[in-house]
């Protein structure tokens, strides 16, 4: 008899051993589809993602009890295929449009969200100062112990995916190598998902963003804190990162779709790129998602020697760079993050200036909006809330603006 069985996913409780989510990637917010229930979190995270029924293996947990098994029905076989699933009895579910909404990412508020992204950039924090701590002390770092904080980055993209970017992105100088890690990570799953990816390649992607850049701990310090620009013998100090953090992964057994990340992740297109020129054919799916991540991520934060891009300008400039980004990929990444992320400074019609609130779902052009500032008057006004997807708006993004053109401070103030 074996041991795996097909339950509703209303009867998975924990101490059962997971062994396959019904379903696809894309249906769930796990990077794996087998592991140990430990968390009660973990079942209700499969019941809000409209999960009909799992599979569970009896050898590596808790059996079935009390409750009526969907019986010893057959599982995906190792191509994934499922074979003869038999008819699942009647599950209490959501209806009608509560259980379509409960099938999409996005479906927490993002004000709820944003409170869980400071605590995994707080973790994530602590977690990438300490990978650093110990390469400098000459010690290995395993992929496997960053797991548990992948998943949760994960788990935040799949509820809300514009919460976490948009909060690790409010990092300071004395942040930046640690909380930039964490940014590209939720960068790299946001796009996995958007490309499609299958969720090994996801979890390939999540872990190696967040430790692409863990050569910097080999780096100087005078080089790597410099509050000013690099020279150029500097910079081709800093150059060596790359492969340092490669050659660093491949000690601590890291598989090697995260090593190419942390290795590649600086290469372009057009051949280049560092440290080895790679040109188009040669640079893998995984690093091409990284380059495109990591400059992102990068230019909309504060630096020692350059203020941040606003991210609606960032998504302007780097769509003009030719040669640099994967078009395929750099076009899903936009629809990943929006071309008016959150916290975007924008132009109405209007004649009225306003910060992006929540990213368009059904159009990329008709953001959430805070209006603020009267362009006719030149004053702040009474800040409203208007969606530019309604059907009865008449207002529309005419184009990004500078915050620093005109002077404005803590906008973070009206979406945080």
């Amino acid at each position: 008899m074996s041991s795996i069985r097909c339950i509703p996913a209303t009867s998975l409780r924990t101490g059962m051993y997971l062994h396959k989510i019904g379903g696809s990637w894309l249906s769930h917010p796990f990077l794996r589809n087998s592991f140990l229930v430990a968390d009660p979190e973990d079942v209700r995270r499969i019941l809000e993602a409209g999960i009909d029924s799992v599979w569970i293996d009896e050898a590596k947990g808790d059996a079935l009890q009390d409750v009526e098994a969907v019986g010893d029905a057959p599982y995906p076989d190792q191509a994934g295929a499922v074979v003869d699933f038999p008819e699942l009895p009647a599950v209490p579910q959501p209806s009608g449009g509560a259980r379509d909404a409960l099938r999409k990412p996005g479906v927490t508020p993002l004000a709820a969200e944003i409170e869980r992204a400071r605590g995994i950039c707080l973790a994530g924090k602590s977690q990438i100062r300490e990978l650093f701590g110990e390469l400098r002390l000459g010690n290995t770092v395993s992929q496997q112990s960053v797991l548990p904080l992948v998943e949760e980055i994960q788990a935040s993209v799949w509820r809300n995916p514009a919460a976490l970017i948009s909060v690790a992105r409010l990092k300071t100088h004395d942040d930046y190598s640690y909380l930039h890690s964490v940014a590209v990570s939720a960068l790299m799953l946001a796009l996995a998902r958007q490309l499609g990816l299958d969720a090994e390649q996801a979890r390939l992607a999540g872990i190696g963003g967040l430790m692409h850049d863990l050569g910097k701990a080999f780096m100087p310090l005078d080089v790597l804190n410099k509050p000013g620009k690099l020279t150029d013998e500097e910079f081709e100090i800093m150059k060596t990162h790359a492969a340092a953090g490669a050659q660093a992964l491949r000690e601590g057994g890291a598989e090697a779709g995260v090593v190419d990340i942390a290795l590649s992740h600086h290469e372009r297109m057009d051949g280049r790129g560092y440290p080895h020129a790679l040109k188009e054919p040669d640079i893998s799916l995984l690093a091409r998602m990284g380059a495109v991540c990591d400059v992102y991520d990068a230019v909309t934060s504060i630096r020692p020697y350059k203020r941040p891009w606003d991210p609606a300008a960032a998504m302007r400039e780097m769509a003009r760079w030719d040669g640099h980004f994967d078009r395929r990929i750099f076009n899903a990444f936009v629809k990943s993050v929006g071309i008016y992320p959150l916290g975007a400074l924008v132009r109405l019609a209007s004649e009225h200036l306003a910060v992006v609130v929540e990213p368009g779902v059904e159009s990329l052009l008709k953001p959430r909006v805070r209006v603020f500032y009267s362009l006719r008057s030149r004053e702040k006004i009474l800040v409203r809330t208007l969606d530019l997807a309604e059907p009865g708006c008449s207002d529309s993004i005419v184009g990004p603006e500078n915050p620093e053109q005109w002077g404005f401070a803590n906008l973070e103030a009206l979406w945080l």
